[in-house]
């Protein structure tokens, strides 16, 4: 039994030396293997280097054709509108000329034109802020002619017109209390001297006339006679509105003056009589 186990032992340890000294011999034989396979993949890798690095030399070549193509191509395009800018600077002189201004003349025309075509599409103020403005400057300078400015200037011209014959829907406002037309006139117009448009406008009877019991009360007959809870029109005034009512109120003050004159002079009069 010793001797069986002494001879197992010793087979199992040959075994394991001659397995070792088979995969030894099998690592150098892949190494050589694989110094072959890096050698042959160098020599690929350089031809294939060599070959693509032609194939780009050569794109370059035609990139570097199309490019100074397209670069002798935009110095044409360049100097053909360089040319053309020249044309339409003369074209434009001539044409300012003929309206006789200029290019920076254009330019002031251009902003005040600007502005007043805002306030008019806009109805900022009246119309005839629009008209002192730049309006009536715009309508006798020749340059509202040039195509730029042609058409605008039509649209707005109709837009003013139709804004100067505009009237609005009278307004009401009821009486209080110590008011009277030339006060209420300060309020509404920012002037008293525009009353006689309102007296004018309730003369034949106030807004509310068919709510009011007293009958001398359901209209103005007299401008210095109104009464609390009257509602009176008021209405819109054009400039030509506003400078009618203006006359009509000093020529009513002169009428009263003189009427207090002569009062004042009968008095005197009568006065003397008894005295004598």
């Amino acid at each position: 039994m010793k001797y069986r186990k002494l001879f197992l032992i010793f087979f199992i340890a040959l075994g394991l030396v001659l397995s070792n000294a088979n995969i030894f011999a099998q690592d150098d034989d892949d190494d050589d293997d694989d110094d072959d396979d890096d050698e042959e993949m160098e020599e690929m890798d350089e031809e294939e280097w060599q070959r693509q690095m032609d194939e780009l030399n050569a794109e370059k070549s035609n990139l570097q054709a199309r490019l100074n193509a397209l670069n002798s191509e935009i110095d044409g395009l360049k100097q053909t509108s360089a040319n053309k800018d020249k044309e339409l600077e003369k074209c434009e002189s001539d044409l300012y000329a003929m309206v006789g201004t200029t290019k920076s003349g254009v330019a002031d025309f251009r902003k005040k034109f600007e502005e007043t075509e805002k306030k008019i599409n806009g109805k900022v103020g009246t119309p005839a802020d629009a008209r002192k403005m730049y309006f009536d400057e715009i309508t006798n300078d020749k340059a509202r002619c040039l195509p730029e400015f042609q058409d605008r200037y039509m649209s707005m011209k109709k837009k003013l017109q139709d804004w100067e014959g505009m009237k609005e829907a009278p307004s009401g406002y009821t009486v209080v209390k110590g008011d009277c037309l030339w006060k209420i006139s300060k309020m509404k117009y920012g002037s008293p001297y525009y009353w006689p448009a309102i007296w004018d406008a309730n003369k034949s009877g106030v807004v509310n006339a068919d709510q009011l019991k007293n009958r001398r009360h359901k209209a103005v007959t007299n401008p210095n006679l109104i009464y609390p809870g009257q509602v009176l029109r008021i209405p819109a005034l054009t400039d030509a509105q506003k400078k009618e009512a203006e006359m009509k109120s000093k020529k009513y003050r002169k009428t009263r003056v003189k009427k207090t004159e002569g009062t004042e002079m009968k008095k005197d009069e009568k006065k003397d009589e008894k005295k004598k």
